[in-house]
């Protein structure tokens, strides 16, 4: 009895030794490589803008809001991000007064504004800070009222632009934006006989984009 324990004893300890040199065979798996998303903002993208305009002057001023759409296409190298970009907005920036000697009021409503100006800014993965500028233009209407008539005459302003922004992307291929604006349109000549000088706005807008080519997604 004694020799068949001692057989036992050993045949178990050989099996235990197998059982561990099976679990000590087992390849090692490496833990998969993390994903990050990189951002490119190269491409094509539209978008969706508006904010509230007000003129550079003493009171009565123009002031109001509008509301409109963007076009744009950005080249990336390195950092650095150049641009092309254009707006149009429908407009309600007005202001009006009236003479107190001859009872006649003069109200100046701007119905739409736009631009066409390039871009540069500086990208830091998914933020863009940039400085901009171009060309800048107004639709606008001037009204005489007195003693119940009315007439009006429309001029269409050109001018110029400069200003600044930044826009990050919130989402593999949207972004939301917010930049200042100042615009200088030059003086027109209204009902044939009076003159306007030099019409400056302020502008602050926000806007959302959506970008036709999406992050670059990489490996670390």
């Amino acid at each position: 009895m004694k020799e068949i324990l001692l057989a036992s004893a050993a045949l178990i300890a050989l099996t235990g030794a197998a059982s561990a040199a099976d679990l000590a065979a087992r390849p090692y798996t490496k833990a998969p490589v993390a994903m990050a998303s990189v951002y490119n903002w190269t491409g094509f993208y539209l978008g969706l803008v508006g904010g509230g305009a007000w003129e550079d002057s003493s009171s009565p001023r123009m002031q109001g809001g509008f509301v409109g759409g963007t076009a744009g296409y950005n080249w990336q190298t390195g950092n650095v991000v150049f641009g092309i970009e254009a707006d149009g907005s429908w407009a309600d920036v007005s202001a009006s007064a009236t003479d107190a000697t001859t009872g006649i009021t003069a109200a100046s409503k701007t119905d739409a504004l736009g631009t066409v100006r390039g871009r540069i800014g500086y990208a830091v993965n998914n933020v863009l800070f940039y400085g901009t500028g171009g060309y800048a233009w107004i639709d606008n209407k001037i009204t005489l009222s007195a003693l119940g008539v009315s007439v009006s005459d429309s001029k269409f302003h050109s001018g110029w632009t400069v200003g600044a922004g930044v826009e990050a992307f919130i989402a593999p291929q949207w972004s939301i934006k917010g930049e200042y604006l100042y615009r200088s349109l030059g003086g027109e000549t209204y009902f044939g006989t009076l003159p306007t000088g030099t019409l400056n706005l302020h502008t602050v807008q926000l806007g959302v984009n959506y970008h036709f080519n999406g992050p670059v997604v990489a490996k670390y």
